[in-house]
This record gives structure tokens, sequence and C-alpha cells, in this order.
């Protein structure tokens, strides 16, 4: 009786245990979503109950030499700054992100993302800050942009890419495995290449990886001479030997020629090389 106790108990425990586990495990699945929503209220929220404003936020940035500015943009002198061509010169690269989402009657329609030294424009419209938002929930609503856009194609395509965009330049992690993530399983062929091109802008280990996969395993050709594009994005040292993998072995001939292309354009010896080594069949 004592040892049958003791194996009963030992069941219970092993229960107890893997319910645990289900259940932190649900809970870790469920916590992506509710970040999302809890940023979007807030967002929403902060935003004009009629007409149109936008709605801010900061968040660290990737590390890296990275100004993020909209075409055209102008930097004003400011007391002490050192000024070239009237443009303020920023000795130290920026460490933040900032994330401005456009509210028409309190429903998205834009997004943009921008380093600090930028200078910004409302145009007379509201612009509003919110503070205290975290990577994890920036990361979890620019993830659920991409993933669950509006309706109409312009907007969506729009948020989309500019969701896609700021989670390139928003730092940590979290960032970049949600990048992975769209890039090897999301539905859409354009979602994944965007991914992948940005990807390639962050760089590392993990985002080579995640392209070359694309390369090799993607089903549409068209993903796979962007995976192409985004080896090309990368820092020579990481992305001319993938091409020149590439080019020598991939069996389809689109994606070869799309190598063979870019590694024309880096102008990196070892593609110079390579090309001796084809043209003369060494």
């Amino acid at each position: 009786m004592i040892g049958g106790a003791k194996v009963q108990g030992a069941k219970v425990h092993r229960a107890l245990v893997l319910g645990a586990l289900v259940l932190g495990a649900l809970v870790l699945g469920a916590a992506a979503p509710l970040r999302a929503q809890a940023l979007a209220d807030r967002l929403q929220a902060s935003a004009p109950t009629a007409g149109v404003g936008w709605v801010g936020y900061r968040v660290p940035m990737v590390a890296g030499n990275h100004r993020v500015c909209c075409d055209g943009c102008r930097l004003e002198q400011h007391g002490d700054n050192v000024t070239v061509n009237n443009s303020r010169v920023v000795l130290e690269p920026p460490h933040e992100l900032l994330v401005l989402a456009r509210f028409e009657n309190r429903t998205l329609s834009r997004l943009r993302s921008f380093s600090p030294d930028c200078e910004i424009d409302a145009s007379g419209t509201t612009l509003s800050w919110i503070a205290n938002v975290s990577g994890d929930e920036s990361v979890a609503w620019l993830s659920s942009l991409v993933t669950r856009a509006p309706a109409s194609t312009s907007s969506r395509d729009r948020i989309l890419d500019s969701a896609l965009a700021a989670l390139a330049f928003e730092g940590g992690d979290r960032a970049t495995n949600a990048l992975i993530a769209l890039a090897k399983t999301n539905a859409s062929t354009h979602v994944r290449s965007q991914s992948l091109f940005w990807l390639a802008q962050r760089a590392g280990q993990a985002a080579l990886a995640t392209i070359t996969n694309a390369v090799d395993n993607d089903p549409e050709t068209e993903v796979k001479r962007r995976a192409v594009f985004a080896l090309s994005q990368m820092p020579a040292d990481e992305g001319v030997p993938k091409l020149i993998e590439v080019a020598r072995g991939n069996k389809n001939p689109e994606v070869r020629k799309q190598a063979f292309f870019w590694l024309g354009q880096s102008k990196d010896p070892r593609a110079v090389a390579f090309f001796e080594e084809v043209l003369l069949k060494k």
C-alpha cells in the first residue's frame, strides 16, 4: 500500500507538472496578442475622437549607425550644435526609434518610424505621445499589423510595409525573431519577401540562416529571388560567399541568374575570382 501510494503520488506530481507546463505555454502564447491589443487600445485612446491625429511612442533602436528619416527631411540648426550646409551633424548614432501612428476618426490609417534626429512637422495636426511602451508591446503590435492589416488594399499595404520597416529598426532579439517568423511562415509572398529584405538590414547569423533557407526551400521563385537580393544587402563577408554558393549550385536557373547579377554589382574581389573561374572553366 505504501509503495502503491508512492507510485500514485508520483503520477499525480507528473500530471501537475505537465499541466503547469501546458498552462505556461498557453499563457506565453496568449501574451503577444494581449500586449498587441493593450498597445493598440492605448494608441487609439490617445487619438482625437474625430478628425486626424498622430500618436507616437519611443522604443530602443537596433544597434548600429542608423538614421531613419523621410525623403527630403531637413534638420534645422539648434544652439551650439555643429552644422554643415545648414544641417545638424549628429556625432553619435541614435539609440531610440520613434513610431508614429496616424488615426482618422480613431481608425489607424498610416504608420511611420523615424530616428530622433529627424525634423518632424505635423502640419497643424495633433501629435500626442504615450510613455512607457515596452519593446515586447511594440513588437507584438507591429507584428499584429502585418498579420491583421486593414481590408483596404492600399491601406493594408502601406501599413504592412511600414510595420515591417519599424520592426527592422527596433532593437532587441524579439524584433529579429518576429521578422524571422514572418519570413518563414507568413502565407503572403509579399510579406515573406519584405521580411527577408529587412532581415538583411539587421544582418547577423540568425538573419543569414533564415535568408539562406528561403533561397533553398521557399516554394515561390519570387521569394527566392528576393532572398538572393537580401543576401546582396548583407555585409560582404556574410553575403558574398553565400551568393557565390547560390550561383554555383542552386537548382533554380532564375535564382542562379539573380545571384550572378548581384555578385556583379558587389565589385567584390571574390566575385571577380568566381567569374574568372566560371568563364575560364578552371
